[in-house]
């Protein structure tokens, strides 16, 4: 009976979770977070700064206060330039070299920085309004205001009754809050000119910015409240001598050992904040349903003039926020064609092996810095000044390349079990026509031109067995792993089963305050929140709902389903966002319909349209 079928496949679904306790022992409170800092940058003033060289020299420092200069560098190779933009109300800029080393990729030497309502804002003239094409601009900082406070207050649990609206469209608002992120760079704007081609520099004058993030305080409570273990959440590092070092000891990070740290001039990186900080919980799992795969973030707080990391290139799309302080950063063309949109991290570079700067900046609160995978860097504080930044990344083995290592090895084991041509023996002459010594050999090219279009028909026939559906369907399903569960807002809270009450009552009878019928109208959670993927041996939904903001702390949750119910997850699918009754699912039976229904609602994949209590 496939109704019972169907109704027993949402029982028994395969989700298996490594517990782990996660106690919260309680910490005397330290001095104030704002003493340290400043007792740190006040002992940092004192240093003899011309002893200390964390940056290499070649760049000179920035114009004096009142007047705005821009430098620009030319090498007889190379006559590319790097625009600037000016700001009327921006702060003194240091200067900025464009001399290009031999052999990098050329496209990468350009630099935009476009700041503020400049008068030479070439993407968009606001001449103060916001334009068209930027609608998603104001809604950004709001919106993170809006999921972070929810989250983090008592008020937001499922007992309140404040009616905020839901998401109205999770990919919708994802592009808001990126939006935000580079604001006033029109969102098409920076994806056509700078997404994965060349540096994207933006200055604000807009100290309090990105204020409601993170900041000194809220990393101290963080300390406080949390049992936070070196390696695992947070890292110790300096940079000595031309050399990174990693100075983690082995335990539980406390307050005082980590701000002894940072008074002793080292670095302090946050591995994983989205796991304990609510705003940046909120804003990343926004925006990762737009970008379609994890979207990650790092801490950096570094004393005043000091550098905490050796010059590198990472394997991600970075987005460098600045915080508070003020920070010196250096960028450099990947080193060759081989390292550009590199799909993993580098090794640490000495600074003869990195040539000369494409930028030079120092960012303030509220600027940022885009730059893309394979561009190396370096940065390192000022005199006087300490530096918070938070480093937004995306897009980490998110590639056709990676694409094709899952879709190749696939493709020919089909083709083998396919294609009895490819199982034959090879020729008895092809140890002697083909081979690095034979290549260009006129003896031998006969011979050598048949076996060569023998293979060349061979994987035409290997070709054809390329399931690009299938390999995408693998991507989809690692995401569902990798992602972060969602941010629900209040009113989400009481549309999902997470909103949900149950009672018993003295003689044991169970009540429940919701029930799916056929006038009942849902829709998913999210757009991206589950994929159905065809396994060897059944059919199964992935979701990402019942993650853990640790990255990979639970095995990939899913749900086994019958074929007759797949139609009705693609129709939810594409029906989002919006919503859809029950009764116009198509399915065999009112009975499957409702089946799944339910068994997607308990599951949190599922929003009705108003709250059942």
């Amino acid at each position: 009976m496939p109704d019972e079928e169907v109704v027993s496949a949402f029982a028994a679904y395969g989700q298996k979770k490594k517990k782990k306790s996660a106690g919260k022992p309680k910490a005397a409170q330290p001095p104030s977070v704002q003493n340290k800092v400043q007792k740190a940058t006040n002992k940092a003033t004192n240093v003899n700064t011309n002893k200390q060289k964390p940056i290499a020299n070649g760049v000179k420092k920035g114009a004096k206060k009142g007047k705005q200069k821009q430098k620009v560098q030319k090498s007889k190779q190379d006559t590319d330039q790097v625009e600037l933009q000016q700001e009327p109300a921006t702060p003194t800029q240091s200067p900025v070299s464009s001399k290009k080393r031999k052999n990098s990729p050329k496209q990468d030497a350009e630099i935009e920085t476009p700041k503020g309502q400049g008068k030479r804002q070439k993407l968009s003239k606001l001449n103060g309004k916001t334009p068209p094409e930027a609608k998603h601009k104001s809604m950004g900082d709001p919106l993170v205001s809006r999921l972070t406070t929810e989250i983090s207050s008592q008020e937001a649990s499922t007992s309140s009754k404040t009616e905020d609206p839901p998401t109205n469209d999770s990919i919708e608002d994802a592009k808001s809050v990126f939006s935000w992120v580079i604001s006033p760079v029109d969102f098409d704007s920076f994806f056509e000119k700078f997404w994965e081609k060349k540096p994207c520099l933006i200055q604000r004058n807009d100290p309090s910015y990105f204020s409601k993030l993170i900041s000194c305080a809220v990393i101290d409570q963080m300390l406080i409240n949390n049992h936070i273990e070196f390696t695992k959440n947070i890292d110790i590092t300096s940079y000595e001598n031309g050399v990174r070092v990693t100075l983690n000891p082995e335990g539980r990070a406390t307050p005082p050992v980590i701000w002894g740290h940072y008074e002793e001039g080292c670095s302090i990186r946050l591995l994983n904040p989205q796991t304990f900080i609510q705003p940046i919980y909120a804003m990343n799992a926004t925006l990762q349903d737009f970008f379609h795969c994890m979207v990650g973030t790092n801490v950096y707080l570094t004393p005043p003039n000091s550098q905490g990391f050796a010059p590198h290139y990472d394997d991600i799309e970075a987005f460098v926020l600045q915080i508070e302080g003020q920070k010196r950063w250096k960028l450099y063309n990947p080193r060759n064609y081989q390292e550009t949109l590199a799909r993993f991290s580098s090794p640490n570079f000495t600074q003869d092996e990195i040539g000369e700067p494409i930028l030079d900046e120092v960012l303030k609160p509220g600027d940022v810095l885009y730059f893309p995978r394979g561009t190396i860097h370096q940065a390192c504080t000022q005199p006087g000044y300490h530096s918070l930044h938070v480093t937004l990344s995306m897009y980490q083995k998110h590639s056709y390349a990676d694409l094709f290592e899952i879709l190749v090895p696939k493709m020919i084991s089909r083709a083998i079990q396919e294609e009895v041509d490819l199982r034959r023996g090879l020729p008895l002459n092809i140890w002697q026509n083909l081979g690095k010594i034979y290549m260009g050999d006129e003896e031998y090219t006969q011979e050598r031109d048949e076996i060569l279009a023998k293979c060349e028909k061979l994987m035409q026939k290997v070709l054809r067995h390329a399931d690009l559906d299938e390999a995408v369907d693998l991507m989809a399903k690692r995401f569902q792993h990798d992602a972060l569960p969602p941010a629900l807002t209040a009113a989400e809270k009481r549309r999902t089963i997470f909103g949900a009450k149950t009672s018993v009552d003295e003689n044991g009878a169970v009540e429940y305050d919701y029930e799916i019928t056929l006038d009942t109208h849902v829709r998913l959670i999210r757009a991206n929140v589950l994929r159905v993927v065809e396994e060897e041996e059944s059919i199964r939904i992935y979701y990402y709902v019942d993650n853990s903001k640790e990255y990979h702390e639970y095995e990939p949750n899913f749900i086994e389903i019958e074929p007759e119910s797949v139609e009705i997850v693609k129709q939810l699918v594409k029906e989002y966002p919006e919503y859809i009754c029950t009764s116009e699912l198509e399915a065999q039976s009112d009975d499957v319909k409702l089946s799944v229904v339910q068994g997607l609602y308990e599951r949190g994949l599922l929003m009705v349209d108003e709250p059942m209590a």
